[in-house]
C-alpha cells in the first residue's frame, strides 16, 4: 500500500464539498470529527479527503496550517487501516474541534479511532 496522498485523493470539488456537510455522516473522536459520504468518482480512486481547522478557535493561519499539516500526516500514515478493506468510494472531511494546539501523538492516536470507527460502521453495512 502506498502511503501517498497525491493530488488526485484531495477533496476539492466545492460541489462535493456541499453535498457532504448536507448529506454526510459524522464519527467524533474528540478532537477530530470525520464527515463521510458514499459517492461515486469518476476516477479510479476509493477515497478523496478534505481537512478543516477552526478560524473561530486558531485566528493565527500559521497555527491552521500546522493543524492540517498534522491531520493530513496521521491519515497518510493510517488510512491504511480502511483503504483495503472498503467497498465503493467515499468522500472524507476531517474536522479538528479542539481549542489547544494538538501534537503529533495525539492527532495520530484520535485518527486510528476515527478510521477504526469508520471501519466498524462500514462492515456492519
Amino acid at each position: 500500500m502506498s502511503f501517498s496522498f497525491s493530488h488526485k485523493k484531495k477533496l476539492k470539488s466545492k460541489k462535493l464539498i456541499e453535498q457532504l456537510f448536507k448529506e454526510g455522516k459524522g464519527i467524533t473522536s474528540f478532537p477530530l470529527k470525520l464527515i463521510y459520504l458514499d459517492v461515486a468518482f469518476s476516477s479510479q480512486v476509493k477515497i478523496k479527503t478534505g481537512v478543516i481547522a477552526p478560524k473561530k478557535s486558531f485566528k493565527n493561519a500559521v497555527q491552521r496550517n500546522r493543524i492540517k499539516r498534522l491531520l493530513r500526516e496521521a491519515y497518510r500514515l493510517n488510512k491504511s487501516l480502511v483503504f483495503n478493506n472498503i467497498e465503493g468510494s467515499f468522500a472524507f472531511m476531517i474536522l479538528y474541534l479542539g481549542k489547544e494546539m494538538p501534537n503529533h501523538q495525539l492527532v495520530n492516536e484520535k485518527m486510528k479511532d476515527v478510521l477504526g470507527k469508520f471501519q466498524e460502521i462500514n462492515q456492519n453495512k
